[in-house]
């Protein structure tokens, strides 16, 4: 069984955790194929965004427990490579050049809540849950409590790290951890349809704001300033901005190059 499905739909390429035995468990061959896939996405010029859903009823349950079970015994280092992978991959979704919508099709939990809060926009099903479960069993969140703040803010991010507990799609968007509530069955469709909007706009253009969107956070108010100046005007001299308005003044839609 291929641990990740691939599909197109439009200029959308969709990416499925494929493990619904353990409901899309993270283990490392997962977390593997993912990497790949989200570079093959990047690579194919055809592809404009990508969506990540889960096979089955479940977007993704976290770790894998058993893996993690079988890791307690190992030394430091050990854990620590296991740990990179993890974080090498939040990473690669949160920077990736194209726009990343995830579909919660179904509960996401713990890691696979990490998952989502690294992706740009999220649809979750309205019978979904989604939380930050590792207090529970005495693990600590601390690769994705990265990115839960940068979504929610520090007090909605304390709400879920300290409680562990799961809550439902509304009070998900009402945190902003989610961007859509989708009708029972129905987060992929809507899922695509904001990720075909997202795959209309210069891909030059989506890949600087997101790269910005990711650095502007860490710095002071200057810096961010100098920084988005030096971004405004790379933007000025790029053969977009120049497609881009000459198709708004003659009133038709641009032609974007990969």
């Amino acid at each position: 069984m291929q641990p990740i499905l691939t599909d197109r739909r439009g200029t959308v390429r969709i990416l499925t955790l494929n493990r619904p035995a353990v409901r899309n468990a993270l283990g490392a061959d997962l977390r593997g194929a993912l990497a790949d896939a989200l570079q093959e996405a990047g690579d194919d010029e055809d592809a404009r965004a990508v969506v990540l859903t889960g096979a089955g009823e479940a977007f993704c349950a976290g770790l894998d427990l058993r893996e993690l079970e079988r890791m307690s015994g190992r030394s430091a280092e050990e854990n620590r490579a296991d740990s990179l992978g993890l974080a090498d991959l939040l990473l690669q979704l949160a920077t990736f050049p194209k726009p990343v919508v995830a579909a919660v099709n179904g509960p996401a939990v713990a890691g696979g809540a990490g998952l989502v809060a690294a992706c740009d926009l999220a649809v979750m099903d309205r019978n979904a849950r989604i939380g930050y479960t590792e207090a529970r069993i005495g693990f600590v969140a601390a690769l994705v409590s990265v990115f839960l703040v940068r979504q929610v803010g520090d007090k909605h991010a304390r709400d879920l790290l300290l409680s562990a507990r799961l809550v439902t799609a509304e009070e998900a968007a009402a945190m902003g951890l989610v961007n859509e509530v989708a009708t029972p069955g129905q987060a992929l469709a809507a899922a695509v349809e904001r990720a075909t909007e997202l795959a209309r706009n210069a891909p030059g253009s989506l890949s600087m704001t997101k790269a910005l969107l990711a650095a502007v956070p860490s710095m002071s108010l200057e810096e961010g300033v100098r920084y988005a100046l030096e971004v405004n005007v790379a933007a000025r001299e790029r053969d977009e901005l120049q497609e881009g308005v000459r198709a708004f003044l003659e009133k038709r839609e641009p032609s974007w190059r990969s």
